[in-house]
């Protein structure tokens, strides 16, 4: 590996969480929970919903780049590269803004594992998207129907 991509091994595997030899797609959305959690304890409601937007833009860029450059080496969407549960993460946590209640959270990391994993209603078909983007839409969406879910809880007020 060249020095230059040590850059992008460390955005793709989700800081080295990709490397975890046990299920490192959920180590990787478990310190996206984890950073969102650290953030929602400093700060106001208000930035904690703009920083979580910052969060799910700067790393949809930077998974995109990473992934085109690390694909080529690792192979087709590897289980090294995290950075997009990471992002699916966030997008699910969206709906726990204000982060009042844990068990939201908990609900956000738990639907969001099981419709990246299961991929149900056109979650596999972003797989066969190309490169980097490919890799990133499968999570993106698998957490924008865990948001949408959540949401729809929280109206009905199920929980």
């Amino acid at each position: 590996m060249k020095e230059k991509q040590i850059f992008h091994i460390i955005i793709a595997t989700g800081f080295g969480t990709g490397f975890s030899p046990f299920a490192p797609g959920t180590v990787g959305a478990a310190l996206a929970a984890l950073i969102w959690c650290v953030l929602a304890i400093f700060l106001p409601v208000s930035f904690l919903l703009y920083a979580t937007i910052f969060l799910i833009l700067l790393f949809t860029i930077l998974g995109i780049w990473s992934s085109n450059v690390l694909e080529p080496v690792w192979g087709k969407d590897p289980s090294r590269i995290v950075v997009d549960e990471m992002v699916g993460m966030w997008i699910a946590l969206l709906a726990v803004t204000p982060a009042d209640h844990w068990y939201y959270i908990l609900l956000a990391f738990i639907l969001f594992r099981l419709f990246d994993i299961f991929k149900p209603c056109g979650i596999r078909k972003m797989e066969n998207l190309k490169g980097g983007v490919g890799v990133m839409m499968d999570d993106i969406l698998a957490g924008v129907y865990s948001c949408i879910f959540i949401l729809i809880v929280k109206w009905l007020k199920i929980i």
